[in-house]
């Protein structure tokens, strides 16, 4: 069992919705279920199989987050000195060469990855690159719509 990087405010978040599971989700699932029962035979029961359906996903992302929770290696990015050097949890402002644009990169676990919030998957080609690296450093990322060079602008332990 491998442990899994995550930050502190990422592991925060997969515990609310594993409360939002256990606490609303759950008890929405078993009463639409017995409520759909309650319509007679289950063979032809459209909204009892749905209900199944959903009670299956929902039980299985609950076991989901669990996983990672015991897995979690919590990273505490705010504990750490900033030497400068991009680490997992570390906010990287890069400038794009090509383009001039400036954008700002949080470096993430998988669980908490999502590039519409710049939360970039530190396993990820842009990750991959920006890791090890240092403040005024020039990174180049193969991505599929091809190479883009980069320089690391600023480098945030927040």
């Amino acid at each position: 069992m491998d442990k899994e990087p995550i930050t502190v405010s990422g592991l925060q978040k997969l515990r609310e919705e594993l409360e939002e599971i256990k606490n609303v989700k759950r008890p929405k699932i078993i009463a639409a279920i017995a409520e759909a029962r309650g319509h007679g035979d289950l063979k032809e029961n459209a909204e009892y199989h749905a209900a199944k359906e959903q009670q299956a996903q929902t039980e299985s992302r609950a076991l989901e987050i669990n996983d990672v929770i015991a897995r979690a290696n919590i990273i505490d990015i705010t504990k750490i000195e900033n030497t400068g050097k991009v680490v997992f949890g570390s906010t990287v402002t890069v400038k794009d060469l090509d383009k001039g644009n400036k954008n700002s990169f949080k470096i993430v676990g998988k669980d908490e990855a999502d590039v519409s919030k710049n939360l970039i998957y530190f396993k990820s080609p842009m990750g991959k690159s920006l890791i090890g690296k240092q403040d005024k450093d020039l990174v180049s990322v193969t991505t599929p719509s091809g190479k883009k060079n980069y320089e690391i602008i600023k480098v945030e332990y927040i």
